[in-house]
């Protein structure tokens, strides 16, 4: 497809920025590696955050494979947004879990890590059915993704030091 080219330049912008902010992000964690994985709700907080990262890594990458369909691009980008989605169910499990007083809006801290693999899913979708107006969704899933693996790997960080 055209247009999957015509986005070579967002793709390869997203690929160098969001493989320099999951390293960043890994190295700033290992620093309190031993207090995070003392909560389960942290872990898998940051766990998500981290899936987030390399999925909107991972659909830009591919997106930079000469020649890819839209078919086989649809259908792997709704495959690695699942995939993320799993690390945010596990993250939405243990968020419920947790009751420590402070722990409100669950459901917030939730609902914010499922919305990058809902906009993968239907840019995927979109583009396996044909759409090139998927790949607006997953332009807006990949900042999306970026923008919350941040804010949750952050959030990690600050309260594993409260």
């Amino acid at each position: 497809m055209e247009q999957i080219e015509a986005w070579s330049e967002f793709n390869v912008a997203m690929v160098g920025a969001t493989a320099a902010l999951a390293g960043l992000v890994i190295v700033a964690a290992s620093v309190n590696i031993g207090d995070i994985i003392k909560s389960a709700s942290l872990t898998a907080r940051l766990a998500a955050g981290i899936a987030s990262l390399v999925l909107a890594l991972a659909g830009s990458a591919l997106g930079l494979v000469p020649g890819i369909g839209a078919l086989p691009y649809g259908v792997t980008l709704i495959a690695l947004a699942l995939c993320a989605a799993a690390f945010q169910v596990q993250a939405t499990r243990r968020i419920y879990q947790h009751r420590h007083p402070p722990d409100r809006l669950r459901f917030g801290k939730s609902a914010v890590g499922f919305v990058a693999p809902l906009a993968y899913v239907a840019g995927g979708a979109l583009l396996a059915a044909g759409s090139p107006d998927g790949l607006m969704w997953v332009a807006a899933g990949c900042v999306i993704a970026i923008i919350t693996a941040l804010v949750m790997s952050w959030i990690v960080l600050v309260e594993v030091l409260r």
